[in-house]
């Protein structure tokens, strides 16, 4: 299964789509366990679910404060994808806990709220894991360097890889590359592989001058195998596979410092 969702030219990760629903789950909860009081209930509810974003992006912010230094204005900028799941959950539900205590009317429905949204996050979550199937590996096809060489894919193994797919025509792939500019200079225990989508030699070397980016491994994947062999036509889309291979992680969207940082710790 794919993480994630199109609608029409929109593409939603999974996981966002999945809070949607969550949310709507505990709205419907709390309506249809309670009438006295529900409204109080539902807005206790809703606090409780902004609480729960709240705490779960502060706390990746915190994990990761060393990556923010430079640009404190990024905690702002949520396109990243960074949060702290565990957290949010923990703050929702000792939210919850705590106005019911207080308020014994909404106890009902401020339990029932919280449950549907707990059962749908949790049977989703485990759903999407079950469906992901065996984990997939580095392609073994064949691509072009900007210099017209053939490169295989394969040729990286034997260290963990981070594949980004994009094209100079996408803005948060161009907002991006400085990000990960930075990590392949730092990170030499990581190859750090550039895979244009569609576009020829000379449109991305114009691109990188014009940028200023110098840049080990860009390659040209003319007929887009890699995104659709990953489920990656939206743009930008970064791949993580570990040294022998096997694609351990995805992340669709934009790419801050400390989400970068997260996946490379992860692959560590």
């Amino acid at each position: 299964m794919s993480d994630a969702v199109t609608l029409g030219p929109l593409v939603l990760p999974t996981g966002f789509v999945l809070l949607v629903v969550a949310v709507v789950a505990a709205l419907l909860g709390n309506g249809l366990a309670t009438r006295r009081g529900a409204a109080d209930a539902e807005r206790q509810i809703m606090v409780g679910l902004v609480l729960g974003l709240l705490c779960a992006r502060v706390v990746f912010v915190w994990q990761f404060r060393a990556e923010y230094q430079d640009s404190p204005l990024g905690v702002l900028d949520i396109r990243d994808g960074g949060w702290n799941p565990q957290a949010g959950f923990f703050a929702a539900w000792a939210w919850g806990l705590a106005r019911q205590l207080s308020r014994p009317q909404w106890r009902r429905g401020i339990w029932a709220g919280l449950g549907a949204a707990s059962a749908v996050w949790i049977a989703g979550s485990f759903a999407l894991l079950v469906a992901a199937g065996p984990p997939r590996e580095l392609p073994a096809f064949s691509l072009q360097s900007t210099a017209g060489a053939p490169v295989s894919l394969e040729a990286f193994r034997g260290k963990p890889v981070v594949v980004n797919l994009w094209a100079t025509w996408c803005p948060p792939c161009q907002a991006e590359m400085p990000v990960l500019q930075a990590a392949q200079a730092r990170r030499r225990d990581i190859h750090f592989v550039f895979l244009n989508q569609g576009e020829s030699s000379g449109t991305v070397a114009e691109f990188m001058a014009r940028r200023r980016l110098v840049l080990d491994n860009v390659l040209l994947d003319s007929r887009s195998e890699a995104g659709k062999r990953f489920d990656g036509e939206a743009l930008p889309t970064t791949l993580f596979f570990d040294a022998s291979g096997r694609l351990v992680d995805r992340h669709l969207g934009l790419l801050s410092q400390a989400t970068l940082e997260r996946y490379l710790q992860k692959l560590r």
